[in-house]
């Protein structure tokens, strides 16, 4: 894979036109910090401001718009998308050390999210007429206007587009801040859509977490869609409380994957484990962090999961089909992992290294760290109630299905779980008893995704929910119009159902 390419430039897009305010943001390539991914414009807050004006004045045009049309419109931006593919997957990879197969994976994956949408819209939103034994009811659905979407670097495409179309199928107007950690391809991406669209439909604004206040708490955004750590989570809803807007917040979670007594530890079913805990190095907000055991299985599964881990886990340039993790983000999240390993150590708990390098060379100059499997901590260390966000997974037994619920849910957070079985009804049986938003059965991480599920977390893992019909009624409002068929003028009467 060549080396010598020429950094990216990505220009900012609102109002319908490139926007350079000035300043860059310059992105390094973390398999090679010495190499530059990138740098897209700087968004000022007179910057934002626009953008923000441009997404409400075009909101009223376009919600007049019919469903039918907005669709059209929507799917035929997005081929902008489908034809940069390979170069945008290719940036994506160098700004953020993703497999470069993740990247296009990612890409794809997000096209197909917006032709579900597209395909399920009319059903969804459609009005509900009458109905009513007491009269003549109309439930509409309405657009919010502006809304403000926040998005972290982890997962860029997916997690923009899972906003940006359900927003614009459902009469929106929205201005979209990614990270400043992989700002890049999503930028590029966007602008391509949006210029396919009426300008000031869709507006990409870059910066640091002054820019994502200044666009978060303007007066003119009616709803504000966030995902990424709690502690931006808190201050975008101190903002939103104060100015009554709603929000959407997806939040990470410290996942657990559930192995019951009876699982099948077959070498497809652990490699699926395996990668459920490691694609994109552990970083990703529902892979399985923490993995309990049936101690009547325990060391049959740890001595199967390090065998499939050794083969499957190869560390090295995300640019390469061979290498199945890259880079972690940057040398702080590097020296975050490392720490609560060493941490565990120390508390006494033992940690294996796993998997193959690839690329030798790079691992002492780039973000690398090699996945490291943890056995003999305890639910008390950093290593087991953290998410770790990195590739690192500790493994833990208990004795019975209580006792793992239990464990499971004394978690603060709550995005996802699985649980494994060779009964998928005892598996689902299970599963309902734990407290997140989304089980898996058999299967971790996006292995076990489906565009119709709706997806988000309970407790410290936030509210409101993507994927499904859920998804695109986050960005409507109920709208009830009634005409009740008995009149009163009785002081002491109440509404009847008929």
């Amino acid at each position: 894979m060549a080396l010598d390419v020429a950094p990216r430039t990505v220009l900012s897009y609102a109002a319908g036109t490139a926007v350079d305010d000035g300043e860059w943001i310059v992105r390094e390539d973390p398999s090679r910090p010495h190499l530059t991914a990138g740098r897209v414009s700087a968004t000022d807050a007179a910057g934002v401001d626009r953008a923000v004006e441009a997404a409400d004045a075009a909101f009223g045009p376009w919600a007049a718009r019919s469903l039918q049309e907005r669709t059209s419109l929507v799917l035929g931006a997005c081929q902008a998308v489908r034809e940069a593919e390979h170069s945008l997957a290719d940036l994506l990879t160098r700004e953020s050390g993703k497999v470069l197969a993740g990247s296009l994976g990612e890409l794809r994956f997000s096209l197909a999210h917006a032709q579900y949408c597209a395909d399920i819209a009319e059903e969804v939103l459609a009005p509900r007429i009458g109905g009513s034994r007491a009269g003549h009811l109309e439930v509409h659905h309405q657009p919010y206007g502006v809304v403000a979407a926040v998005t972290p670097w982890n997962a860029p495409l997916i997690l923009a587009f899972l906003k940006v179309v359900p927003a614009l199928l459902t009469g929106n107007t929205l201005v979209l801040k990614p990270s400043p950690l992989a700002p890049l391809a999503i930028t590029e991406a966007l602008s391509r859509v949006a210029q396919g669209l009426p300008p000031g439909v869709l507006n990409v604004v870059n910066g640091d977490h002054q820019v994502g206040a200044r666009l978060t708490s303007h007066p003119l955004v009616r709803k504000v869609v966030f995902t990424g750590g709690s502690t931006v989570g808190r201050s975008i809803l101190r903002t939103t409380a104060e100015n009554l807007v709603p929000t959407v917040m997806e939040l990470g979670g410290n996942d657990a994957a559930v192995f019951l007594d009876d699982v099948d530890l077959s070498r497809a079913n652990v490699e699926r484990a395996v990668l459920g805990s490691f694609l994109s190095a552990g970083q990703v907000c529902m892979a399985a962090k923490r993995v309990y055991v049936h101690s009547s299985r325990y060391e049959e599964f740890v001595d199967a999961y390090l065998r499939a881990a050794d083969d499957v886990l190869q560390v090295g340039d995300p640019l390469l089909d061979r290498v199945s993790v890259g880079p972690l983000i940057n040398r702080p999240a590097v020296e975050r992992v490392q720490g609560i390993v060493e941490e565990a150590v120390a508390g006494g708990a033992s940690a294996r290294t796993v998997g193959g390098v690839v690329s030798p060379e790079l691992l002492g100059a780039g973000y690398f760290l090699r996945p490291v499997v943890v056995t003999g901590a305890e639910d008390s260390d950093r290593i087991v109630r953290e998410e770790q966000f990195g590739p690192v997974v500790p493994v833990l037994p208990f004795d019975d299905v209580d006792e793992v619920v239990r464990r499971v849910n004394a978690d603060p957070l709550g995005l996802g779980a699985s649980v494994w079985s060779a009964d998928v009804r005892r598996a689902f049986d299970v599963g309902r008893h734990l407290e997140v938003g989304y089980t898996f059965i058999n299967s971790h991480n996006r292995f076990g995704m489906t565009l119709e599920a709706p997806f988000g977390g309970v407790k410290g893992s936030g509210f409101g929910r993507e994927y499904g019909p859920d998804g695109l009624l986050e960005y409507v409002q109920t709208h009830s119009l009634f005409a009740p068929e008995r009149l009163s003028t009785d002081p002491q009467a109440y509404p009847t159902v008929g």
